[in-house]
């Protein structure tokens, strides 16, 4: 069994990241003061893709749900393996 924390707050972090990213790819494509302003949606599908990506990365510990409401539905469904089972 993964010790509980460390698959919460990896699952918390690699949320954060991928909200962090994707948004600031977004916010960077429709700010007008931004050297990114009028990148167009090929950018943001990019960024968001790159998004995921670096979550799924660093939540690997947790099974990268990238939705700490999934981790805690499975432990409090009595999972004990939340990785994706490959060694």
């Amino acid at each position: 069994m993964d010790n509980l924390g460390v698959v919460f707050l990896s699952e918390v972090v690699g949320t954060a990241i991928l909200v962090l990213l994707g948004c600031g790819v977004v916010a960077n494509v429709a700010l007008a003061k931004t050297k990114g302003f009028g990148g167009g949606f090929l950018m943001v599908t990019i960024g968001w893709g790159l998004a995921v990506y670096a979550g799924v990365i660093v939540a690997y510990n947790s099974g990268a749900h990238l939705n700490p409401a999934v981790t805690l539905g499975l432990v409090a469904s009595g999972a004990t393996e939340f990785g994706s089972g490959v060694p």
